[in-house]
């Protein structure tokens, strides 16, 4: 499975090549319109998988305020799901507002681990 860390690197590869942007951006903004999770309230971020120990550490890491918002939007989506109806245009997430909270600590994360790694192998030269 790819770390985060080669997600967002690959995207920021995409993103500075003109012919992979004028291609990936415009199918990319179709995705997330056409994936609906915008229309249950849900950010990108809500999507990534919790059981994984990294993200399990990233949103302990979070502040109250956007643990509260997240619970917030899941209960939402849940109900949601169980009632079989979306969102109307006005309480929808709109593009905007679908910013990363997550991802910043999960690249924290990756970072301090690959870190981790790197001391537990110096050797130490005499």
């Amino acid at each position: 499975m790819a770390s985060h860390t080669s997600i967002v690197k690959a995207g920021d590869f995409i993103l500075r090549t003109p012919v992979l942007r004028s291609i990936f951006v415009p199918a990319a903004k179709l995705f997330c319109a056409y994936s609906g999770y915008r229309q249950l309230g849900l950010k990108f971020d809500d999507l990534i998988h919790e059981e994984n120990p990294t993200v399990q550490k990233a949103l302990s890491r979070l502040p109250k305020d956007e643990i509260y918002a997240r619970n917030f939007r899941m209960l939402t989506a849940a109900q949601c799901g169980i009632t079989h109806h979306l969102l109307s245009a006005d309480k929808a997430l709109k593009p905007s507002e679908d910013t990363p909270y997550l991802l910043p600590y999960l690249l924290e994360l990756e970072a301090e681990a690959a870190e981790r790694v790197e001391l537990d192998n110096v050797e130490v030269a005499k």
